[in-house]
């Protein structure tokens, strides 16, 4: 994986945010839906564009896709990533976004991935800020 590539990633907040969240753990679209606030078509959009240039991986659990960050990432990424986690943590969006993971995280263990069913949009309506 080349910096280019990398870097080519990384100049667009969306997929920034999603890095970011991902560097906490595994999440499905879904997830990024209810912390980011943002509509599935964005980031599946963004997703695909990561996962396609190798910075994301994505499995199939039942009909949901998983996405996490490669198990085994390049030096480069792997700097890159934590450089971004250390740059992040005064930004208020990203902060936000980490919060709200926190105050997820047990429902996203517990339910993940059965939260994607379509039955959690109500939920998704009284998370957004």
């Amino acid at each position: 994986m080349s910096l280019i590539q990398i870097y080519q990633c990384f100049c667009d907040s969306t997929r920034l945010r999603i890095l970011s969240l991902l560097n906490q753990g595994e999440l499905c679209v879904c997830h990024f839906q209810e912390i980011m606030g943002e509509p599935q078509v964005k980031v599946s959009k963004h997703l695909a564009y990561l996962r396609t240039r190798g910075l994301v991986t994505a499995r199939k659990e039942a009909n949901w896709v998983v996405y996490g960050i490669p198990s085994k990432p390049s030096a480069e990424l792997s700097a890159n990533l934590a450089c971004l986690q250390d740059c992040v943590r005064e930004d208020p969006v990203f902060r936000r976004d980490l919060e709200r993971l926190g105050e997820l995280a047990s429902s996203i263990a517990e339910n993940s991935p059965v939260c994607c069913s379509p039955k959690p949009s109500s939920r998704l309506k009284t998370a957004t800020p």
